[in-house]
């Protein structure tokens, strides 16, 4: 099972193999990959720092813990219809985001994100939609 904080559901989505330092991509990727290839794989939903924010670099202030960041947390998690402390597959997560959740959506949600600007996860969620899953990260 992997602990997921809320934003981190629509960063896998717009995930494309680039991140903030080596180990945070191996990390990154790996979980990715998981969830890919098989999304019967358990999440619980945190709040707070979590898998991911384990490979985050520290270099000064702890991005995971601004208080942007947990801003952004919570409204994709109203968004997509789930709470903390919630376990559930990926799939189950992929069918809230189809139903709840629409690529532009990004653009307010994610209104502060600094990798907004490259519309993955747009494309990420349109794939989610289109029945495509993850797409695969070599």
């Amino acid at each position: 099972m992997f602990q997921l904080r809320g934003h981190h559901l629509f960063c896998l989505l717009g995930y494309r193999g680039m991140g903030y330092s080596d180990e945070y991509v191996k990390n990154m990727t790996r979980l990715h990959q998981t969830l890919r290839n098989n999304p019967k794989t358990l999440i619980q939903l945190v709040k707070g720092p979590d898998q991911l924010c384990e490979k985050y670099p520290n270099s000064g202030q702890y991005h995971c813990q601004d208080r942007n960041i947990y801003d952004r947390d919570q409204p994709i998690l109203d968004k997509i219809g789930l709470k903390i402390g919630q376990i559930l597959n990926w799939g189950d997560i992929e069918s809230c985001i189809r139903k709840f959740v629409v690529p532009s959506d990004i653009q307010i949600l994610c209104e502060t994100c600094s990798w907004r600007s490259y519309g993955v996860c747009e494309e990420g969620i349109q794939e989610i939609h289109d029945w495509k899953g993850l797409r695969e990260v070599k």
